[in-house]
């Protein structure tokens, strides 16, 4: 009977945990969202390391997250009421402004931009 009120015990701490971290997501969310104009976005899993939230705001700003796994992920979203886009294509991606910043760091040292650091 014990283990089963130390397995409950660890379930509700776990969940607690979630909560707190999906809270802290929305508010990064919303803060983004009202910086931005409002925003969108898209979950994608990124293995091991969790659920990467892509923010991409009415202006064409844009940036991302990381969530744990990805129900905190889809909860941070909930409590943000970010709206989800099952892809990242089309119209959507179409919508993401891009500067000259990114430009060198997608081109990498084939245009004189910064290199990736050696790992």
């Amino acid at each position: 009977m014990g283990d089963t009120a130390d397995t409950a015990a660890a379930a509700g701490a776990a969940d607690k945990k979630q909560d707190r971290t999906a809270a802290k997501l929305a508010r990064q969310i919303g803060a983004f969202a009202k910086q931005h104009g409002g925003a969108e976005g898209q979950l994608a899993h990124i293995g091991q390391a969790g659920t990467r939230i892509v923010l991409v705001g009415t202006d064409g700003g844009w940036g991302d997250l990381v969530a744990p796994t990805f129900a905190v992920a889809q909860l941070a979203a909930e409590k943000a009421g970010l709206t989800l886009h099952d892809e990242f294509d089309g119209e959507f991606a179409a919508r993401v402004r891009t500067g000259p910043y990114e430009w060198s760091r997608m081109a990498g040292i084939q245009l004189g931009g910064p290199g990736n650091p050696a790992a």
